[in-house]
């Protein structure tokens, strides 16, 4: 009888709120996919049909054959992938950096890597644009991998930096004394130990990436333009298409879902790993 308490006062008290929690999460996507399936004379239904009457992809069809939105699709695609390479190219060396020495200003630099995500981005944007229309680097990949990057970096490095704390030191100098350089003890070691945290953090960069929007929009023209601009090509002054609209959410959705369902035993290990402290 006791158990039987306690496991109803757990399924009432734990399982239902984190069950409420989950489809109130999921309910957008869900109603988005809805939509995306439903006709027409369904969408602009009143009383709203929360079911479609008639299962249709017109709307995908319309939005990959009329549109350019698979184009769309493929540079938002390039962009988040020369993001993450980007930097983690340059957040992995910084991070092992920051975790093996100790020189003047770490800590300042470190509190700045956290303070620069509390500013909203707008405030940079500006700047930024005056920069990369200086530089010749407007509607280019180049120049919107730049701006993306810009933002990621220093969170990225602060993530990575505490995963490299959490390894330690005596595997440096034990790669050290069998005569491996800086280089090849970070390429050699700390890389394959440390790859959980990688990982998560090139999984940060991409989604930042894949679902920017001010950079793209204020960086972007009409040779490269992601999926996040393209989408509100689609909202007009006096109406929405919502099927194109709704398809269009869906798509964007599918890479990041196939991205997390890949790697999310890496991830999970990547997360609890930087809680762990040496």
């Amino acid at each position: 009888m006791i158990d039987r308490r306690s496991r109803l006062q757990k399924f009432v008290e734990v399982e239902i709120p984190v069950l409420l929690i989950a489809l109130f999460a999921i309910g957008p996507y869900v109603w988005m996919m809805l939509t995306s399936i439903k006709t027409d004379a369904d969408i602009a239904a009143f009383p709203v049909r929360y079911l479609p009457t008639q299962v249709t992809f017109e709307h995908y069809r319309m939005l990959l054959e009329r549109t350019t939105f698979s184009g769309n699709l493929l540079n938002s695609f390039i962009v988040a992938l020369g993001a993450c390479t980007l930097g983690l190219g340059v957040s992995i060396p910084a991070a092992y950096g920051f975790s093996r020495f100790r020189f003047p200003g770490r800590r300042v630099l470190m509190t700045q890597f956290l303070v620069i995500n509390m500013f909203p981005i707008v405030l940079i944007i500006i700047p930024l644009f005056v920069l990369m229309r200086q530089m010749g680097l407007l509607d280019t990949v180049l120049g919107i991998v730049l701006g993306h990057s810009t933002f990621a970096i220093p969170f990225s490095i602060w993530m990575l930096t505490s995963y490299m704390n959490a390894i330690p030191g005596e595997l440096d100098e034990a790669a050290r004394i069998d005569g491996a350089s800086r280089l090849q003890t970070l390429r050699l070691v700390i890389l394959p130990v440390v790859l959980p945290g990688i990982v998560t953090t090139g999984i940060y960069i991409f989604v930042t990436s894949w679902n920017e929007y001010l950079f793209a929009m204020m960086l972007s023209g009409q040779n490269v333009r992601t999926v996040t601009v393209a989408l509100q090509l689609f909202i007009g002054e006096f109406t929405v298409q919502w099927g194109l609209l709704t398809a269009g959410g869906t798509l964007i959705a599918i890479p990041v879902t196939i991205l997390f369902l890949l790697v999310q035993k890496r991830l999970v290990g990547g997360l609890t790993a930087g809680a762990v402290k040496s």
